[in-house]
């Protein structure tokens, strides 16, 4: 059977998991709304022009 206690105080986070968690969060991604609020803007951009 598996002794969790001494499982968990072999374990060690990865620094690869590490790594890529701040490479994630420092970046700024453009989502789905983000997307649709620009779309919207030019939109009412090009409407406001004509």
């Amino acid at each position: 059977m598996i002794n969790f206690e001494e499982e968990l105080k072999k374990f060690h986070p990865s620094f690869e998991v590490e790594d890529a968690e701040e490479a994630i969060y420092n970046q700024d991604l453009t989502d789905a709304v983000d997307l649709l609020v620009k779309l919207v803007q030019e939109s009412e951009e090009i409407e406001s022009m004509e």
